[in-house]
């Protein structure tokens, strides 16, 4: 429920579910009918702005590329390839999407590291309300949610790191090791996260991150380069009720403790 009715101010002061899941449905709506022209006095299209976004809902917390998404609009409304990218640079400018960009450190080879976008809502919301569905859809379809809920903790990583100068990316190579989220300050210090919705993914995520750690330690025994400086913390940022610190070192913290 937290994912579908979001962030928004105005939640608090609603009563019902049903009035809080309004608060996005109705800012979805009036951002593809108005807000999208609005903002700098261009003409666009609302469906065009509906279905780009319903796009990128369904690739939400993915690498896929921009000439998917475009692929997919243009089988239901025309949209030439200048149009889809002035579209995109509306969005970001008003502050809907914000994509993860990737961390690129030298423990491998730079072809073998994932270094595009990683598709990202700036809130949750706006992705459920752009697919049109309600919280209960995802009972059945947890695989969907376990993405809605990645977006969920990088919205509240970099909320809640703001204050710090935070910033988040992620880590992802062709050998399938990953950290979903790297979370970034300004003294250098870094966190590993993996984001993983039950309790069954904890020790998958767990061993991503151990593995990423050993690889930056033997980077720095085997190269004569400036040392990578080693992970300050390794999380598994879970949907789970309990939080606790593993023998391994890895904390694992449930995503309503993150802001304590």
């Amino acid at each position: 429920m937290a994912a579908c009715r979001g962030g928004w101010p105005s939640v608090m002061n609603k009563k019902t579910d049903k009035a809080k899941l309004m608060v996005s449905g109705s800012y979805f709506d009036s951002l593809c009918r108005d807000d999208i022209s609005n903002v700098d006095n261009v003409k666009r299209d609302a469906q065009g702005t509906r279905l780009l976004l319903r796009s990128y809902a369904r690739n939400i917390s993915t690498f896929a590329s921009n000439r998917t998404i475009l692929r997919d609009i243009n089988a239901n409304f025309p949209m030439g390839k200048t149009t889809f990218y002035d579209y995109l640079k509306t969005l970001r400018k008003l502050y809907v999407i914000r994509d993860v960009e990737a961390w690129c450190p030298s423990i491998r080879s730079k072809t073998a590291i994932q270094s595009s976008d990683k598709k990202e809502f700036v809130d949750p919301s706006i992705a459920v309300a752009a697919l049109g569905v309600a919280p209960e859809y995802f009972n059945t379809d947890l695989k969907a949610f376990g993405f809605i809920f990645e977006t969920l903790c990088i919205r509240d990583l970099r909320v809640y790191s703001s204050s710090l100068g935070g910033t988040v990316s992620y880590y992802h190579d062709r050998y399938g090791l990953e950290a979903d989220a790297v979370l970034h300050l300004r003294d250098g210090r870094y966190a590993l996260i993996e984001i993983k919705l039950g309790s069954n993914e904890i020790e998958e995520g767990a061993a991503h991150l151990n593995e990423i750690e050993r690889l930056v330690a033997e980077y720095n025994v085997n190269e004569k380069q400036a040392p990578l400086r080693l992970p300050d913390l390794k999380i598994v940022l879970t949907g789970t009720p309990f939080g606790y610190k593993r023998e391994d070192g890895v904390y694992v913290i449930p995503i309503g403790c993150l802001k304590n």
